[in-house]
């Protein structure tokens, strides 16, 4: 006789980072039957909104990415944690805002789930469990208008 035992939804924790969102990875895990509470920092949020006012189309696809999430019933969304500070926006590439997201995820013992390489092997570092999401990316054919025509001159 098979028996299947049910978890409580809050039960499982995940926080995601920007990338995570960026590449739509969260919808896609939440399509093939993630649950549980999903948390979403302040400091991704904030990434997203500053790229979508420089007019960036990630950063408008990545809110609508998130806007989707709520339609999911297995997950609940919560939105957690410190916008960044103007230190961290300023170090930004440097790993600051990484390094929030990251401390987040270990306070509150969530699985993280990114598709950044480093920041995955940064949070392994510190013990943070997490949900690598690799990005595999297509390489656009290029196309021409003119073919290549061969001259030949007697």
């Amino acid at each position: 006789m098979k028996s299947t035992i049910k978890t409580n939804i809050a039960s499982k924790k995940y926080l995601v980072d920007t990338s995570a969102i960026i590449n739509k990875k969260v919808s896609l895990l939440a399509k093939k039957g993630l649950s549980g509470i999903i948390f979403i920092p302040n400091a991704v949020i904030a990434e997203l909104e500053n790229l979508a006012n420089k007019g960036q189309n990630v950063g408008f696809n990545g809110l609508e990415e998130i806007a989707k999430l709520h339609h999911f019933k297995r997950i609940k969304m919560k939105f957690i944690g410190p916008r960044p500070s103007e230190h961290q926006i300023k170090y930004a590439k440097s790993g600051e805002i990484d390094a929030l997201i990251r401390s987040l995820a270990y306070k509150l013992r969530a699985t993280l789930i990114t598709s950044d390489l480093v920041q995955a092997k940064s949070a392994q570092a510190y013990n943070i469990p997490v949900q690598f999401m690799k990005v595999i990316w297509q390489k656009k054919k290029r196309f021409s208008l003119f073919k290549k025509i061969k001259f030949r001159f007697k």
